[in-house]
C-alpha cells in the first residue's frame, strides 16, 4: 500500500483546476432549462448516465433516425472576446436541427458537449440557456450534455461548444426526393445574418477595420459592430414542417452554411442537374456589402464563403411553388423566387446569374 509522504500537503482535485463543486452547481441550473423543453418521447429527467428517449408516442409508422452533429466554428472565439455568451447556444442548436430538417426529419432531442479549462458557472449557463432557447425553438428535448474540465488544455476565459441532434422521418418522406427534375422552381428563406460559417475571415476583416467589437455596426444602426456580427443563426425547423407535410410538395431543401451557394445546393442534387440562382431576385444584406468591401472580395468568393442572405434553399415543382411559397408565408416567413433547376452543362451544379447587389 503506497505511504504518504510526511513532507507533501494533501492535494485535492480541485487544487489539480477541476472543481466538482462548481459542475453540480452547474447541472442544478440546467434542470429547469432542460424542463422547459420537454417534449413527447422524453422519458427521465437530465443528469443520468445516458438521455432516454421513446420513438412510440411521437407518431411515426415508419421512421428513419436521422443524426448530425456540429458546432459553430469560430464565432464561438468572436462569443468569447466580446463576453456575449448568450446566443451562441442557438447557434449551435441551429447548426445541427437546421441539417436535420433538410432531410424532412423532425428533431427529437439535443445534446451539448461544453469543455474549458475553469468552469464558470455563470457563462455556462447563459450559453446553456442559450441552448434550451434553441432546442423550444425547434421543438426538440435537451436530454442530456457533457461538461468538461480540463485546465492546461484550455486558455484562460476560453470554452468550446459541440452539440449532438436526432430527428425522425417517415421513410416515404425522406429528402431530397428521386423525383428532382429540369423546370423545377427553387426558393429561398432568408438568413439572419453571417449564422455561424466564415467567422475566420470575419475576424480577420474586423481586425482590419480597426473598428472595435463596442464600436457601431456601420451596418447595423444601434447596434455595436460585436452584437450585430453575432445575431444568432436562423432556426428554420418549424415553418419547413409545417409546410412541408401541408404541401407534400417541397423535393429539396439545402442549409445554407460554410461554402455558401456554390458549395451546398449541389449537395441535394443528383449528378444531371444544376442550379440556376438568379442573384438579382434579392438585395445583398448590408452585413455581407460591408464585408465584401473591407475584405475586397468578388462574388464568386463571397458565393462560396458566405450565406450572402440566403439562409435555406427550397427545392418544389414548378406547379406547386406557389403554394409552398404560401405556407411558408402562412407560417410567418418571408420566401422568395430564387431560381430554378436546370440540366447540368459541364461541371459546375451551381449557375449564376446577374451579381450580388446592395
Amino acid at each position: 500500500m503506497p505511504t504518504k509522504s510526511k513532507n507533501k500537503a494533501p492535494t485535492t482535485y480541485r487544487d489539480a483546476g477541476v472543481d466538482i463543486d462548481a459542475g453540480n452547481a452547474l447541472v442544478r441550473s440546467i434542470g429547469p432549462l432542460a424542463a422547459k423543453t420537454a417534449r413527447a418521447g422524453l422519458l427521465g429527467e437530465i443528469g443520468g448516465f445516458g438521455g432516454l428517449f421513446d420513438l412510440k408516442p411521437c407518431g411515426f409508422k415508419d421512421p428513419l433516425l436521422v443524426a448530425a452533429t456540429d458546432g459553430v466554428g469560430t464565432k464561438l472565439k468572436f462569443a468569447i472576446e466580446t463576453d456575449s455568451h448568450d446566443g451562441i447556444g442557438i447557434d449551435l442548436v441551429a447548426m445541427n436541427v437546421n441539417d436535420l430538417v433538410v432531410q424532412g426529419a423532425e428533431p427529437l432531442f439535443f445534446l451539448d458537449y461544453f469543455a474549458c479549462g475553469k468552469l464558470d458557472v455563470g457563462v455556462a449557463a447563459r450559453v446553456i440557456a442559450g441552448i434550451a432557447e434553441g432546442c423550444r425553438e425547434a421543438g426538440c428535448a435537451l436530454i442530456g450534455g457533457e461538461t468538461a474540465e480540463m485546465p492546461g488544455l484550455y486558455a484562460a476565459g476560453d470554452y468550446d461548444l459541440a452539440g449532438f441532434a436526432v430527428g425522425a422521418v417517415e421513410r416515404t418522406e425522406l429528402l431530397p426526393r428521386a423525383d428532382l427534375e429540369a423546370g423545377d422552381a427553387i426558393l429561398a428563406l432568408p438568413s439572419s445574418g453571417v449564422h455561424s460559417n466564415g467567422f475566420s475571415l470575419v475576424r480577420r476583416v474586423v481586425e482590419r477595420s480597426e473598428l472595435g467589437r463596442n464600436n457601431p455596426a456601420p451596418f447595423a444602426k444601434g447596434k455595436t459592430l460585436g452584437e450585430a456580427l453575432l445575431t444568432p443563426t436562423r432556426i428554420y425547423v418549424r415553418p419547413l414542417l409545417r409546410a412541408s407535410r401541408e404541401t407534400k410538395a417541397i423535393k429539396a431543401l439545402a442549409h445554407v452554411t460554410g461554402g455558401g451557394l456554390t458549395e451546398n445546393i449541389p449537395r441535394v442534387l443528383p449528378g444531371h442537374l444544376a442550379a440556376e440562382i438568379n442573384l438579382n431576385s434579392f438585395d445583398l444584406p448590408s452585413v455581407f456589402s460591408w464585408l465584401q468591401a473591407e475584405a475586397s472580395l468578388d462574388d464568386a468568393e463571397m458565393l462560396r464563403t458566405f450565406n450572402c442572405g440566403v439562409g435555406m434553399v427550397i427545392v418544389a415543382a414548378r406547379a406547386e411553388a406557389d403554394a409552398v411559397e404560401e405556407a411558408l408565408r402562412e407560417a410567418g416567413e418571408s420566401p422568395w423566387h430564387l431560381g430554378r433547376l436546370d440540366l447540368r452543362q459541364g461541371e459546375n451544379g451551381v449557375r449564376f446569374i446577374g451579381s450580388l447587389t446592395t
